[in-house]
């Protein structure tokens, strides 16, 4: 999340620039292949391409070695895999608001990571508008990981293997912030969740028979949730104000950025893709079940001046039409979108 002009102004110069649970190596089989490189066959085509950044192995564990480096925060306390963890899908379990630095609170849960080739916008409110800008957020934001990238790149150009393993990846010394973000990106770009047992059924595999009830939870979600959790992706990237309140003056959202008014309360719509495993809900992590969620969207909307207008219902409250039946079906729909197979790569994991 962003908070101060500086850091949006800090992130745009860098885009243009660039535009320019544990493993051991024994783990790890001979043929290992960057994850996440090739396009699933029932998903359209990414936005950050690999020709960007091209994957290698090399970089691919350097990555990965920064993302689960502490010292990439102040305190050398906090790194990125403390509020993304893999098993529930680089989301964080059981917190409402990421927890940062001194055990200070953020004001915003700490979004799932996965898919994010296919994402040209970042964050809660769309802050971010490159995957290699975007550890810029966490890592500058006072109450997450409050460190400057000079002091990060001081860091790193201190550590002779920081420095070999740099070197021998991008052939230059000393360590600088294109390298670092680079590398960070060929880590995160490998966050690809398509082995659910959705994605074996759409693509007509093995494995992937749905039940008559979790057939009937698609058809409730491509008629009634669609036009917002769309595609195979399970969401439009668009921002919307879902009815959680009338007012907005904690957080505005997507105004945050814009300074439109017509912006305030709108979020971003979140992948469906592992929900199952991701509470809690919403971008202030308010509800701990999606039962709970199911519920708002039947019942539980309120009015406000950015209420997005297909949850406006004529003589009645905001919200959509679900039956009880048709929310056990949908509820039995989301857990066909748990990807094991992604929460479990062990490629993924912290190396030891």
């Amino acid at each position: 999340m962003f908070r101060n002009l500086t850091v949006r102004l800090a992130l745009a110069g860098l885009a243009g620039l660039l535009a320019g649970s544990c493993t051991t190596d024994a783990d790890v089989a001979p043929d290992w292949e960057v994850p996440g490189a090739e396009v699933p066959a029932n998903f359209p085509a990414p936005v950050y391409a690999t020709s960007q950044n091209p994957p290698t192995r090399e970089a691919f564990e350097l990555g990965r070695t920064l993302f689960y480096d502490p010292r990439l925060s102040r305190t050398g306390d906090i790194s990125c895999g403390s509020c993304h963890q893999q098993f529930v899908a680089f989301a964080h379990q059981d917190h409402r608001v990421s927890h940062g630095v001194d055990n200070l609170l953020g004001t915003r849960n700490a979004p799932a990571l996965q898919n994010l080739r296919w994402r040209s916008e970042f964050l809660w409110d769309g802050g971010a508008k490159n995957l290699e800008t975007m550890p810029l957020a966490p890592i500058t934001n006072p109450v997450e990981m409050d460190e400057t990238l000079q002091n990060v790149l001081r860091k790193l150009n201190a550590d002779a293997d920081y420095q070999q393993r740099f070197a021998q990846v991008y052939g230059r010394k000393p360590i600088d912030s294109q390298q670092l973000l680079k590398a960070l990106a060929q880590f995160t770009a490998a966050f690809t969740s398509s082995h659910s047992r959705y994605d074996q059924y759409s693509r007509h595999e093995a494995g992937g028979e749905l039940s008559a009830g979790e057939l009937r939870g698609l058809q409730v979600l491509r008629q009634k949730c669609g036009s917002c959790h769309a595609g195979e992706l399970f969401t439009d990237e668009t921002y919307r104000n879902n009815g959680l309140d009338r007012s907005f003056a904690a957080d505005s959202g997507r105004a945050h950025i814009t300074g439109r008014p017509q912006d305030v309360g709108r979020f971003k719509v979140p992948s469906l893709r592992n929900v199952a495993l991701t509470p809690p809900y919403m971008h202030d992590g308010r509800f701990q079940t999606l039962r709970q969620v199911l519920d708002h969207y039947a019942s539980g909307m309120v009015e406000s001046g950015t209420l997005d207008a297909q949850f406006r219902q004529a003589g009645t409250r905001p919200g959509i039409s679900l039956s009880e039946d048709e929310k056990a079906d949908l509820l039995a729909f989301l857990h066909t979108l748990t990807d094991t197979e992604f929460i479990q790569d062990k490629r993924l994991a912290e190396a030891r």
